[in-house]
């Protein structure tokens, strides 16, 4: 059997799971595909316990709470979801629709299709290193699913970005020491975070390390230590019960390279009016796309899902007009959101 929808969105991180809140704004029904086991994207996949500072209206709110924040958002909109599965096909047909079809044997009749596949079929990079393939060291961690499982601990965190530097700060109460190992004295993280850092070298809590993995030292089934290369060439032994490694995603478009896309170093261009792809009636937003001045964030995520919204709206019926409608005082929004009844009840 196949599925007509109005659009089908590639991807069940926090930025597709809004693009259903947007599009059902406008009336418009939504199926969600995603490769993973559960919804939410990185956010439940490699840091469900991680906090974000930069959503509006929450100082903090931890990156699994806000998955969970955005299901309810989008529950009156009864999106179809389909987990567990890569889409397969793709084909645009000659009514401007499109066909798509997934691992799993399901097909969809789409008006248009929203990639919102962050990285791709995302993998964490892993950690190469001499010795590591014999010890099958059951230490080392490339995500942090229960960080209570730290505490008291001489944690090694590999990694000079975002996630590297919030998980140093996260952790730093917790566990007994870090050791941070980044391969330059640069850091790619935000300013405010390495200077957090910093204080945190100063007060004893947390020691920076410069140098590249060189052998990984330890009995089987773990690591006790890592020998470095240094940046002055030399080799430096730093010893931790637990090995966390933070640095990013491969990413890798899987069959969405073969769709004729356009397609820069891995990722999507798109018009800044309705992030649209090279191909009429497909969209793209988050990190999987690109335009000048793009900001790898999951507030830019939200914003170009509203925008897309529309266009996807347009591209469905050309010679409507259309209405920029409020939810705090539109009838019709709040019909479609369900508040409707509550009110007159």
């Amino acid at each position: 059997m196949t599925i007509k929808t109005d659009a089908v969105i590639i991807g069940a991180g926090p930025v597709g799971l809004f693009q259903v809140f947007e599009l059902g704004l406008l009336g418009l029904k939504a199926e969600l595909i995603d490769s993973l086991a559960q919804v939410g994207g990185q956010c439940s996949e490699l840091y469900p316990e991680k906090p974000i500072y930069d959503i509006p209206a929450w100082p903090v709110i931890g990156a699994q709470e806000l998955i969970d924040k955005l299901r309810e958002q989008i529950r009156p909109f009864e999106p179809g979801v389909h987990l567990n599965q890569e889409v397969t096909g793709f084909e645009a047909k000659d009514d401007g629709r499109f066909r798509v079809e997934t691992s799993k044997g399901k097909a969809f009749d789409a008006g248009a299709v929203i990639i919102a596949a962050g990285l791709g079929a995302f993998q964490p990079r892993r950690l190469r290193a001499k010795g590591l393939d014999d010890l099958s060291a059951s230490n080392i961690h490339y995500k942090v699913t229960d960080r209570s499982q730290f505490a008291g601990k001489r944690l090694l965190i590999l990694g000079g970005g975002d996630s590297a530097l919030d998980w140093t700060l996260d952790l730093a109460d917790l566990a007994e020491h870090i050791t941070l190992v980044h391969r330059r004295h640069d850091y790619r993280a935000q300013p405010a975070s390495v200077a957090k850092m910093k204080e945190l070298v100063e007060a004893g809590k947390v020691t920076a390390q410069q140098g590249t993995v060189g052998e990984a030292l330890g009995v089987p089934g773990r690591i006790d230590a890592l020998e470095l290369n240094t940046l002055e060439r030399e080799k430096v032994r730093v010893e931790g019960d637990e090995v966390l490694v933070f640095w990013g995603l491969a990413p890798n478009l899987g069959p969405i390279a073969d769709w004729s896309l356009q397609i820069e170093k891995k990722q999507i261009p798109v018009d800044t009016e309705k992030f649209q792809t090279s191909i009429p009636g497909v969209f793209a937003i988050g990190d999987i796309n690109t335009y000048p001045g793009k900001k790898k964030l999951i507030l830019s995520g939200f914003h170009e899902a509203a925008l897309a919204a529309f266009g996807v709206q347009k591209h469905l019926d050309p010679e409507a007009r259309q209405f920029l409608q409020y939810t705090t005082t539109s009838p019709i929004m709040h019909k479609r959101l369900g508040v409707a009844e509550e009110k007159s009840g």
